[in-house]
């Protein structure tokens, strides 16, 4: 049984890390540098970094950020926002990441995927799913929750793993920031249907969330952001639950 992985998301508008509610009303909560070294020595197995700006100028502070990061933390780094070639990956790949995370220009350009997979390898290749429930389905979002992309998330994450992503991140925007538990319904769906690892995001509140998303959503990793943010919980009080609840983590 592979270790389940707790990540820590640090979401990065203009070189701080802002944390919001179902994508809006976004606060500042601190210095990206900072709390990456903070959530390493805690015990982070991974750490996210997603320009949620995802304008060039954003892009560019945040690959500055990843630089500074990567040379104090020694982690697997994830890196998305704004990504929309594969020398936007590259560039992410050069400062310092081991993954790219990409969302919209995978809805726009779903070649983006393999050429990614081609080029870098699978295993750096995220397909970042921006998932909302409309009229009993879910569908996958673009440009940070915006817009309704009219394509069904589930056969949308069956799609990036044929197409060669190797990793699915797979992000609840009813779920997110609610503190409700994550989408355990969706992530078991996407969990059953693809291969290759699904990340769970949006909406943890408590370790037993993170047990269900293991337990009853089947994720292989658990993405985290206010809880962590706002000192509720320490990374090594989270794997002690969960090592108590017969969770395998690191």
């Amino acid at each position: 049984m592979l270790a389940t992985r707790i990540i820590p998301c640090l979401d990065v508008d203009f070189g701080r890390v802002v944390k919001g509610i179902k994508f809006k009303e976004l606060d500042n909560v601190g210095d990206p540098v900072e709390m990456a070294k903070e959530y390493n020595e805690q015990g982070a197995d991974e750490l996210t970094f997603l320009d949620i700006g995802a304008s060039y100028k954003s892009r560019e502070i945040l690959i500055e950020v990843v630089e500074k990061v990567s040379e104090e933390v020694f982690i697997p780094l994830t890196v998305g926002g704004g990504l929309r070639s594969s020398e936007d990956m590259r560039k992410a790949l050069n400062s310092g990441a081991d993954k790219v995370a990409i969302c919209t220009s995978a809805i726009e350009n779903p070649e983006l995927i393999t050429e990614g997979a081609n080029i870098f390898g699978s295993q750096c290749i995220v397909l970042s799913i921006d998932a909302k429930k409309h009229n009993g389905s879910w569908y996958a979002y673009t440009h940070g929750g915006r817009n309704n992309s009219g394509i069904d998330a589930i056969k949308w994450a069956k799609e990036g793993e044929k197409l060669g992503a190797g990793e699915i991140l797979l992000n609840s925007i009813d779920k997110d920031g609610t503190k409700e538990g994550y989408d355990l319904e969706l992530t078991a769906k996407i969990s059953e249907i693809v291969n290759i690892p699904v990340i769970a995001s949006g909406g943890a509140g408590n370790p037993q969330q993170m047990v269900d998303a293991v337990k009853d959503g089947k994720a292989d990793a658990v993405l985290l952001a206010s809880l962590l943010h706002y000192g509720e919980y320490t990374i090594k009080e989270i794997k002690e639950y969960l090592e108590k609840k017969e969770i395998c983590v690191r």
